[in-house]
């Protein structure tokens, strides 16, 4: 509709501006002259009343629905300008209705080159409509004519101002706008980048506590069943079976990490019944001396899992670097949260030296449960893991 409102501002801000400016207009623009023509002759009244009825019905229609094909802008500024000229002829000057409606040609035209033509048309309308009826008196051009004059080249000037200022506001708010939308997008990306690794963590954790530790077991069982082919084939049937349920459960996890089955791992239930028959494979396997204490304790799914998952995990490290003849495992249920204790005889180790994934796996996976997991070794005196979790972590 017009300059100010072609750009991309504060569209609230700029309705607002139009309406104090309407007001502003009608109170001190239209009704001065209306009062004003009160004592003048009918014929001068009754055209003076008919031009401002009209003006304002064109300002009411343009203020209201600019997209009017009938009634553009511009077409509503000539009509001003024709009014204002007619009420000087009609009032012997019209300085004062001149300048109250100056700001209109600079909020209704779309260009800084439209509202100084209008305005100054308007401007000469005013002026020679004085000098119909009192000529080129001195009184006429000490009056009206140069106040009129002076109003056009006040707002001319104080036009181009705003006009600047508020073109320099909008590159600033088109410029910051930009740079927010960038910003938006940079961390969108960062966040989707995150998620990314996030979830790459938590497959390679979830991969190496099932699907690697499964593998690790079959190619042990594996390598024992064939060095007790010939001399034990008992005992080489119960590897080849086990070397098969082993299999069995790591396609088990291949599907629930892919997407293909719903979440397991870990029955629904008790999750000393999944301890038990976790230990009693180990048993089998390894020959190795289990005890076990493990009462029956109502745990979350997820608070199961991560007991199972650093079970497994322990079990593994005591199959693989331990040399242990013995583990003990301990379930504690304690005020608040879980205790699960997992010793055994071997040879031990620095944990500071440490530098596999697996204990790495177990303390992060522990702490998006808010629990801890403490690791207490030295080299001939085996090892003690000690796994805490709370039990408001359950869901």
């Amino acid at each position: 509709m017009s300059q100010w409102q072609q750009q991309p501002g504060d569209r609230l801000t700029q309705n607002r501006i139009l309406r104090w400016n309407s007001a502003g207009w009608i109170l001190f623009g239209l009704l001065p002259p209306a009062v004003a023509v009160i004592d003048a002759s009918p014929a001068r009244r009754y055209w003076l009343l008919g031009l401002l009825a009209l003006v304002a019905l064109c300002h009411t229609v343009v203020l209201t629905r600019p997209d009017n094909p009938l009634l553009r802008p511009r077409t509503y500024l000539a009509v001003l300008a024709l009014v204002l000229g007619a009420t000087a002829y009609l009032l012997d000057g019209g300085a004062a209705f001149y300048v109250v409606s100056l700001p209109q040609f600079w909020l209704f035209t779309r260009t800084p080159r439209d509202a100084i033509t209008l305005s100054g048309a308007a401007a000469a309308l005013t002026v020679f409509g004085g000098t119909l009826d009192q000529g080129w008196s001195p009184q006429f051009l000490t009056g009206n004519a140069v106040f009129t004059v002076v109003a056009y080249a006040a707002g001319v000037g104080l036009g181009l101002w705003v006009h600047r200022f508020v073109g320099q506001s909008n590159e600033l708010q088109e410029q910051l706008t930009t740079e927010l939308a960038t910003t938006q997008e940079e961390l969108a990306a960062a966040y989707q980048r995150q998620g990314a690794a996030e979830e790459r963590e938590r497959l390679a954790r979830e991969i190496h506590d099932t699907l690697a530790q499964g593998f690790a077991s079959i190619v042990v069982l594996a390598e024992a069943a064939r060095s007790a082919t010939a001399t034990d084939p008992a005992r080489c049937a119960e590897q080849l079976t086990s070397i098969e349920q082993t299999a069995r459960e790591n396609l088990a996890e291949a599907r629930v990490l892919v997407g293909s089955a719903p979440e397991s791992g870990v029955a629904p239930g008790s999750l000393a019944t999944t301890l038990r028959r976790t230990l009693d494979r180990f048993v089998q396997d390894t020959g190795l001396t289990v005890t076990a204490e493990l009462p029956d304790t109502e745990l979350s799914q997820r608070t199961r899992i991560a007991l199972l998952r650093c079970t497994q995990e322990s079990l593994a490290n005591v199959r693989k670097h331990s040399g242990a003849s013995t583990v003990g495992v301990v379930l504690t249920e304690l005020a608040g949260g879980v205790e699960l204790e997992i010793t055994d005889d071997g040879c031990g180790f620095v944990v500071e030296e440490s530098r596999g994934f697996g204990l790495d796996g177990m303390r992060r996976r522990l702490a998006e449960l808010d629990g801890e997991l403490a690791v207490t070794s030295s080299l001939g005196d085996g090892t003690r893991v000690l796994v805490t979790l709370p039990t408001h972590s359950q869901e």
